[in-house]
């Protein structure tokens, strides 16, 4: 005798989603005439070989357009190399690609700089003694492990970027705060701002000096930080390979592996 077919239907399992990777922009368009950092020259475009002159060099029907820039490298959103502060640091060419590349980021907020707050979240340990409404100080980065990571500090101050109120009043790391991230050995930082440094004081450049000296990159002028996690996020920031240069733009991004209902 065959045994009685059961009294209920197995239930399915349940989906758990699969997994997509979702990517952030977080560099500023460079365009003609962008001003970037106040005193600095702006970018100019000119045509090469324009598409009407081009023809005469191709089959019918095919066109192409050249195009040459000139530029200053600290135009847009730009990695500093250590050789743009120290005669005998590395340059663009020399810097490693699993330093740039697929880093894991740890991303601190400080929400309400530029007079809107920043949409990411910040972990219940990092409180405002650390910021005091323009320096970052050692204490925003509490007890955190940051060995080998970007850390990326979002002011929200990149809603000003290309206006006036942008050169001014910009938030900055402070001296004690990039002596802490030297410490901790991170591989990276960058900042949603006019520089690492403070522009307004007596012209030194103690964040500058400490992590370009210690071989950690710096990346300034990102945008749309706010949106990212506290952790989570893996950040690419790659210059071209320029021997004998220390600051080039980069298209930098954030991957975020979020799940989706399957």
């Amino acid at each position: 005798m065959l045994p009685a077919p059961p009294s209920h239907t197995p239930r399915e399992p349940e989906s758990e989603g699969t997994m997509s990777r979702q990517f952030v922009d977080l560099s500023h368009t460079i365009t003609e005439g962008l001003v970037t950092y106040p005193g600095l020259p702006v970018p100019t475009f000119e045509p090469h070989l324009t598409r009407e002159d081009s023809r005469s060099h191709y089959a019918p029907g095919t066109e192409f357009r050249m195009d040459i820039i000139r530029m200053i490298g600290n135009t847009g959103t730009y990695l500093d190399s250590p050789f743009h502060r120290y005669e005998g640091g590395g340059d663009l060419s020399t810097l490693a690609l699993e330093t740039l590349a697929e880093l894991p980021a740890v991303v601190f907020q400080f929400p309400g700089v530029a007079g809107t707050p920043t949409a990411g979240p910040s972990p219940e340990d990092q409180s405002e003694p650390g910021f005091d409404g323009r320096g970052i100080t050692a204490d925003a980065f509490g007890t955190e492990d940051l060995r080998g990571t970007a850390v990326l500090l979002s002011t929200g101050w990149d809603a000003h970027f290309a206006t006036p109120e942008y050169l001014l009043g910009a938030p900055y790391l402070t001296e004690d705060g990039a002596r802490t991230l030297v410490e901790r050995g991170v591989a990276l930082v960058g900042i949603d701002s006019l520089n690492i440094d403070n522009t307004e004081g007596t012209g030194a450049r103690p964040a500058h000096s400490l992590l370009l000296d210690a071989g950690i990159h710096v990346v300034e002028h990102l945008t749309n930080l706010g949106g990212l996690p506290f952790r989570g996020a893996r950040f690419t920031a790659v210059p071209p390979k320029v021997a004998g240069f220390g600051t080039f733009p980069v298209r930098a991004f954030a991957t975020v592996d979020a799940r989706t209902e399957g």
